[in-house]
């Protein structure tokens, strides 16, 4: 690998900033530190591998091509993805990546003041298991431990990457940025994919994640504000309101409705909208919750016990003991925070019989 002096590259045009300019974005200290951030846990692939070996070339000219506003982005490879439903990611060269994350980092302090706190996709010090433990609190809070019937309103907006409009989302950004290089940069970044005619965000960039809380916090203050729902939790495109009242949460369905089609140009999904009680279970980020306790999602539960069918089924018995380890630590882990000691007992069961068969 080319070997470089790091402090040289830290020393050029690294000083800080009170109000966001374009040089934060893009100078080589906040370039160089978004390339250290980025490569976590992809060392080993050959795209991040190639522009390693000519780090410090690839940075000086990502940064000279921003610096002569020449940069423009290179096109996205698409690879589907098996997950709970099937999803197609967008993936940029390494080098708009790692421009992404110094788009990021700068980003983020901007408009995380902003946002509410119970916004939990994308966050530093959030994530779906604090989303589920707010969701745990609100309803105890809302029943008064557990003595009353409370409702949640469960909802899921329709193709949200897909359909988020890039102009919305440019004059949301503009609230906050007044620097017209970053957001000609930007209108760049979000123009450098499209799902439909001027709509869509890519799911595999970083930029996306925050671009969507942005686009989203709009809902967010309208569920605080005009709403005054006082038990509102989003994660991403999923949310949810808790209330004591089946009446006022079947109101709040027309009202976020009209909402969202007049401002954001979204619809909820028509069939992923409910209202059930708390004693019926409340299924939200992979976790159903009770009164008093919660467990894993059913369809989770059977895409972990596959998942592990097959990786326990290997003949590489050297491989397969590193990815069963590795499977069966992560879904410990999960399963710690539900009722499922006889999932995983279960499952240390069908690992046991595969190493004996």
């Amino acid at each position: 690998m080319n070997q470089w002096n790091q402090k040289s590259l830290e020393a050029v045009g690294g000083g800080h900033r009170h109000r966001l300019r374009f040089y934060d974005v893009i100078s080589i200290g906040n370039l160089l530190t978004a390339w250290q951030e980025f490569r976590r846990g992809k060392t080993n692939k050959a795209d991040v591998q190639r522009f390693a070996f000519h780090l410090e070339d690839n940075l000086f000219g990502l940064h000279d091509r921003l610096l002569h506003r020449a940069w423009t982005p290179d096109p996205y490879v698409a690879f589907p993805v098996a997950d709970r439903k099937p999803r197609e990611i967008h993936k940029a060269s390494v080098r708009d990546r790692v421009l992404y994350q110094a788009v990021f980092r700068q980003l983020y302090p901007l408009f995380e003041k902003s946002f509410i706190h119970d916004s939990y996709a994308s966050r530093k010090g959030k994530g779906v298991l604090a989303g589920v433990q707010r969701l745990e609190e609100f309803v105890r809070k809302a029943s008064r431990n557990y003595s009353r019937s409370v409702f949640v309103l469960k909802c899921d907006i329709r193709k949200f990457f897909d359909s988020i409009d890039h102009e919305t989302l440019f004059r949301l950004l503009e609230k906050k940025i007044n620097d017209p290089d970053i957001l000609r940069l930007l209108r760049k970044v979000i123009l450098s994919f499209e799902k439909g005619s001027g709509t869509g965000l890519p799911l595999g960039n970083v930029t996306s994640q925050l671009f969507a809380n942005v686009y989203l916090n709009e809902l967010d203050q309208f569920a605080k504000r005009e709403l005054k729902a006082r038990y509102y939790i989003r994660y991403c495109d999923d949310f949810v309101i808790v209330e004591e009242e089946y009446g006022k949460l079947h109101t709040f369905i027309s009202r976020i409705g009209g909402f969202l089609e007049k401002d954001l140009h979204l619809s909820l999904h028509p069939r992923k909208v409910s209202i059930r009680k708390l004693k019926q279970g409340i299924d939200f980020l992979g976790y159903v919750t009770f009164p008093r306790f919660r467990t894993l999602r059913t369809s989770t539960k059977r895409r972990m016990f596959k998942r592990c069918r097959l990786i326990f089924a290997r003949k590489d018995d050297e491989a397969r003991e590193v990815y069963a380890t590795r499977v069966l630590s992560s879904y410990k882990g999960l399963l710690a925070h539900s009722r499922e000691y006889r999932t995983w007992k279960k499952l240390e069961k069908l690992y046991e019989d595969s190493r004996e068969a």
